[in-house]
């Protein structure tokens, strides 16, 4: 008999297939490897996931919760608004340089994904409106003419940089984004 829990079940599931899709990619990954690296049977996954799409969807809304509470916590750690507007980049270029860095989990699966409707884009643009949402409130702490604006920037600025990693291996294109952000500033 399974001494594991439904809920330690679960947490083997979700935790074994963000490895892998984020490793990996989504396409890249079967239901079969879900099975084998998580040690859980398929059935086991059915009862507690409809479908695969479901199974990453909720993948990607708890990856959602721990990035932007790593995020905010790691750049609210500043004294002042514009330094922590600024702290963001030398936050993400420590990630930049982790062993497991392989991009933006909601970038690269909206990626993989071509309906704009399909759940896991609309998890990916879930997050991309908190990340939004946050740097509005950044903005707004700096007393900019119009943090709407500004934050908008900073996104792309934010993405491009994570892509940029990504790609091109350049682990300093966060540095190239601060400096951007601040002109923006006007620092």
């Amino acid at each position: 008999m399974n001494d594991i829990s439904p809920n330690e079940t679960q947490k083997k599931i979700l935790e074994a297939t963000e490895r892998l899709i984020y490793a990996g990619g989504i396409c890249a990954t079967g239901m079969d490897l879900i099975v084998k690296t998580s040690g859980v049977a398929r059935k086991s996954i059915y009862r507690y996931f409809l479908n695969k799409d479901e199974l990453v969807a909720e993948v990607l809304r708890r990856r959602d919760e721990r990035w932007m509470q790593w995020f905010t916590d790691e750049t609210n750690r500043a004294n002042t608004p514009a330094e922590r507007l600024l702290s963001m980049f030398s936050v993400l270029e420590k990630w930049f340089v982790s062993a497991d860095f392989r991009g933006c989990a909601f970038i690269n699966a909206a990626g993989e994904i071509g309906d704009a409707d399909d759940p896991i884009r609309a998890v990916a643009k879930e997050h991309k409106i908190k990340l939004l949402n946050f740097l509005r409130q950044l903005a707004e702490e700096c007393r900019v003419e119009d943090p709407t604006e500004l934050a908008s920037e900073l996104l792309v600025l934010v993405d491009g940089a994570i892509t940029v990693a990504l790609v091109t291996g350049n682990k300093e294109s966060a540095r190239s984004a601060q400096n951007v952000a601040r002109k923006l500033l006007g620092l």
